[in-house]
């Protein structure tokens, strides 16, 4: 949930403002940022700047910006989806300012410099932003793609003109990885060789976002004497923005679903969403032969050309098994990697990035904490100072003693629900909290046998009463091995009466519990 805020001279800036998708938690609710800190600090920012579009970056706006109403800054693509997103709150959107990538704003105290970069979405641009003499780069998602599809490569000369930098803020998701990402172009080749050698339908589904890979899609079918056909209402819209802006200028013309029945199967490709096996996304649908206009049938093909995100990974071999009991053939990345591709950054291209820019200090932030801890090390070993690996609601500071942890807020976790965001409180809603607060987040990977609890617990807590962390731990694992939940949220609602019974039984008082269940990569699943 992409929320990061610079202050200088009592002056304040927000850098993104994203949502995820609470997967332990029935329904998969969105999840968005705790802006009481920010409250009680009577912080209210300047301006709200966008990096670029994806849904971990702007997902949230549309919720928390009318508690600021400041102006927001973003590039054409992601003000467009901006715009999408407030319209359909009801809100205005003449607070959504364009910057085109390259160009330079002034806020406040601040002087930042929008510079692109090439990541899975269009207009992606790292921050260089000025604060009296320090200068940070906030470098967002990105990954060196000698040859993306849409908009240009990184041009190293205008990072290696910013040089050096005092502080980069950035992108660890892929720290832990070595060698180069693979190009877009690389994935485009791929598709079109797979699809030219199926017969019958094809349905191909990724995030809508990576339009890039939307666009590899489509180029591929028409190539191989396809026709292109959206389904899923993501896809359709982000197209339509993208087409408007003048994106996807040489993107298909498109069937309508409905009239795909009036083409010969060979004839036929469809772009859907629903690759995390979301139940109600186009290609669960599929599965089940719920869709009115289409049904898979024996001869068809359907490609995933996206990577499982973690947490899914039982979800989507529920899918896969239902989509093979239509007969249908399935391609992956498993099998063949060449059919995705990360849009993050591996180790070569974090060396190269920084021999440009030169910078003294690094704050490694997204991924989870082995990808921060990843980062870190490969900045030591480029003689980068890195002394902090932050978690959300750390406060820090950065000045002639270097980068400091000042303070840890305690952030209570926020949901979107019936259409307010509203606190997540034990199993869910408003609750009495005399006996203080525990705060517990458990890492899990899914494994062969089953779920499996990586690194230690996090706990927060506002009660007084002892607690024995590793009996607690050891009680997790013993439950986590006779439970044969398929989703995060199957697994919270099986863990979450088990961990209040041993409080019960260990605490003289029990406090107001916060469970929530991250899913994570292990090192096994990155190496296959």
């Amino acid at each position: 949930m992409n929320l990061t805020l610079y202050e200088h001279r009592d002056r304040w800036i927000a850098v993104d403002c994203g949502m995820m998708i609470r997967q332990d938690l029935p329904g998969g609710p969105l999840q968005v940022p705790d802006l009481s800190p920010l409250e009680a600090l009577g912080v209210t920012p300047e301006a709200l700047v966008i990096t670029h579009g994806h849904e971990d970056h702007i997902g949230a706006a549309a919720w928390l910006w009318p508690q600021w109403g400041c102006p927001i800054h973003a590039t054409p693509l992601a003000a467009g989806l901006l715009r999408s997103k407030f319209a359909e709150r009801g809100l205005r959107t003449d607070a959504i300012h364009v910057i085109e990538p390259g160009e330079a704003i002034e806020i406040g105290h601040f002087a930042l410099r929008f510079l692109p970069l090439t990541h899975s979405i269009p207009e992606s641009c790292a921050l260089l932003i000025q604060a009296g003499e320090r200068r940070i780069l906030h470098t967002g998602d990105w990954k060196l793609d000698p040859a993306p599809l849409l908009g240009a490569p990184i041009d190293a000369d205008i990072y290696r003109a910013i040089a050096p930098v005092d502080l980069v803020v950035g992108d660890s998701t892929c720290a832990p990885e070595p060698g180069h990402s693979r190009s877009e172009s690389e994935v485009a080749d791929a598709l079109e060789e797979a699809i030219g050698a199926l017969s019958g339908r094809v349905v191909v589904s990724c995030f809508a976002s990576n339009l890039d890979r939307v666009l590899a899609i489509g180029r591929a079918a028409e190539r191989c004497g396809r026709r292109v056909s959206l389904m899923g209402r993501s896809m359709e819209r982000m197209v339509r923005i993208a087409q408007g802006l003048g994106y996807l200028e040489d993107f298909p013309a498109l069937v309508p679903v409905h009239d795909l029945g009036y083409l010969p199967a060979e004839e036929v490709l469809v772009i859907a969403t629903g690759s995390q096996g979301e139940p109600r996304a186009a290609l669960s649908r599929l599965a089940a032969g719920r869709h009115p206009h289409f049904e898979l049938v024996e001869g068809d093909s359907v490609i995933f050309s996206a990577r499982a995100i973690p947490g899914n990974e039982r979800i989507i071999e529920r899918l896969k098994h239902a989509l093979r009991l239509t007969g249908v053939t399935l391609l992956d990345d498993t099998r063949q990697p060449a059919l995705h591709a990360s849009g993050h950054p591996s180790q070569d291209e974090l060396r190269t990035f920084y021999d440009w820019i030169a910078p003294s200090h690094l704050l490694p932030v997204h991924g989870e904490a082995r990808h921060q801890q990843a980062h870190q090390a490969l900045a030591r070993e480029m003689s980068i100072e890195a002394p902090l690996t932050p978690r959300n609601g750390d406060f820090m500071r950065l000045d002639d003693q270097g980068l400091q942890l000042q303070q840890h807020y305690r952030l209570t976790p926020r949901i979107i629900d019936q259409d307010k965001i509203a606190p997540v409180a034990g199993a869910g809603g408003e609750s009495d909290t005399r006996h203080g607060q525990l705060f517990l987040a458990i890492s899990v990977a899914v494994t062969e046998q089953g779920w499996e609890r990586i690194g230690r617990l996090m706990l927060d807590d506002s009660h007084t009463s002892p607690l024995d962390e590793t009996e607690l731990a050891d009680r997790i694992d013993e439950r986590l091995d006779d439970t044969q939940a398929d989703s995060l949220a199957e697994l919270r609602e099986s863990l979450y009466p088990d961990v209040m019974a041993w409080l019960s039984d260990h605490l003289h008082r029990v406090p107001d519990v916060h469970l929530q269940i991250f899913a994570v990569e292990t090192q096994t699943a990155v190496a296959k």
